[in-house]
């Protein structure tokens, strides 16, 4: 008797990846997309420590194979300690997907340069010290993707001049670094989306109307639409991909 097939095998079986902010939202989809594929996957989160915990049983009860790590990505050490963790933990390292994120809203004349720091230590900084510590244990076929945002193209609105700075900066990084490590086999890219359907950005909240008006898909993206082109960037179909920044945004940015 015949069977239907599998229409998502564990194409990456035996794969190791660390998904940064990894607990819940696009993270959250990311992790479970990338079990999903086969891959063993740790996640780094900063402060919600049962949700992390939720996540990693879930994975673990349907075979999966996980690690969540607490880790502030505002720390350079902890970033790194959590790239080595994860490569001892697998015993090795394979795909980095810095996800982990800061929305730190405010007019030029309203923010403090205390949250302006933080934006860019967390949203950029961290890119690069767990880019830095990653590919040391990456060898061809590597990956390194980074979650960036649409709104590093169209900015519409007063209040995000920090956060917009701090995604563009990501273009400019995963072309820089998809130069210095292609000679290695190792491919990076950044993906922007546009609204995205979670707890910091409900399809249902306040805002949403506004945002929908100014897209050609009028509504809110699903983490796990994010994660399939995580995933796509993650796998050896994607090898010649390199150095791009995708929009994923329902046509925010059009």
């Amino acid at each position: 008797m015949s069977t239907s097939p599998d229409l998502h095998p564990a194409t990456q079986a035996g794969k190791v990846a660390l998904v940064t902010g990894g607990s819940r939202g696009i993270g959250a989809a990311i992790v479970r997309r990338l079990v999903r594929d086969g891959v063993a996957v740790a996640f780094t989160y900063a402060g919600n420590e049962a949700a992390a915990h939720a996540l990693a049983a879930e994975i673990e009860a349907g075979g999966g194979h996980t690690l969540a790590i607490r880790a502030d990505s505002a720390d350079a050490d902890a970033v790194r300690s959590a790239v080595d963790q994860t490569a001892r933990a697998f015993g090795r390292l394979d795909i980095l997907v810095n996800n982990a994120g800061v929305f730190l809203g405010g007019t030029v004349e309203q923010m403090s340069l205390a949250d302006f720091d933080r934006t860019l230590d967390i949203n950029v900084r961290a890119v690069f010290v767990a880019t830095q510590a990653a590919v040391r244990h990456m060898g061809q076929g590597g990956r390194v993707i980074t979650i960036g945002s649409t709104n590093a193209e169209r900015m519409p609105w007063a209040g995000f001049a920090a956060y917009a700075m701090s995604k563009s900066a990501l273009s400019g990084l995963t072309r820089g670094l998809a130069r210095d490590l292609g000679p290695r086999g190792i491919t990076v890219n950044n993906v922007q989306p546009g609204p995205v359907d979670t707890e910091m950005n409900p399809a249902g909240g306040p805002n949403a109307e506004a945002m929908h008006a100014l897209m050609a898909l009028p509504r809110h993206g699903r983490g796990e639409e994010i994660a399939g082109m995580v995933a796509y960037l993650a796998s050896p179909e994607a090898a010649f991909v390199t150095g791009a920044s995708l929009m994923i945004d329902g046509g925010f940015s059009a």
